[in-house]
């Protein structure tokens, strides 16, 4: 009978995520993870077979954790929604280093078939979650009659993704101020009311 895994494969990819956005994916090794999750490399070799699989694994669970965070707003507004789903999904990036670090991450999204893939996945399902918002913003009276929402869901995900690379350059304020700020910008000229 085998043993029962004491630390859960969520709980090591949230650990193997948060090293790489720390030290950068190319230094994450299996004994870094280890040290990081408290278990031997052996183990983490058992689960996951390869470093790049690791990696994979760990890229889709941040993906995942993306994704959700678009829902984590109890906001009534739907306008609030969207930008309280894109500020959580940036709140663990604290400093310019880790930004780096997810960029790093970035060019294994866009050079890796697979990593690819579920990049691809995660930013149409936020563009999906956006739009979804959106359109509920425009039947409850929040944005302006005639507002195209593909278009307005596209700019939204631009400028979420802008924010971060703008934020790690200018380095003012938080992130997730910055992709606030940024974010009710864009929205301003198609609301019918100021947000509360």
């Amino acid at each position: 009978m085998p043993r029962p895994r004491t630390i859960s494969d969520e709980a090591v990819l949230d650990a193997v995520l948060a090293l790489a956005h720390r030290v950068g994916p190319a230094r994450v090794t299996f004994a870094a993870a280890a040290a990081e999750v408290g278990l031997s490399a052996a183990t983490l070799v058992q689960r996951f077979g390869t470093k790049r699989e690791l990696l994979l694994a760990a890229d889709k669970r941040g993906i995942d954790l993306w994704v959700d965070a678009l829902d984590r707003s109890t906001a009534t507004s739907p306008l609030t929604r969207i930008v309280d789903g894109l500020v959580h999904a940036v709140e663990p990036v604290t400093t310019p280093e880790q930004m780096t670090n997810s960029v790093a991450m970035l060019q294994l999204d866009l050079s890796d078939p697979a990593f690819h893939a579920e990049t691809l996945r995660g930013a149409r399902t936020v563009r999906a979650r956006v739009a979804r918002d959106l359109d509920a913003a425009l039947a409850a009276g929040e944005l302006r009659p005639g507002t195209d929402v593909a278009k307005l869901a596209k700019l939204v995900e631009t400028t979420y993704h802008g924010s971060m690379i703008g934020w790690a350059i200018h380095r003012e304020n938080t992130l997730a101020n910055w992709m606030r700020e940024h974010l009710e910008a864009v929205l301003a000229p198609h609301r019918t009311t100021s947000p509360s």
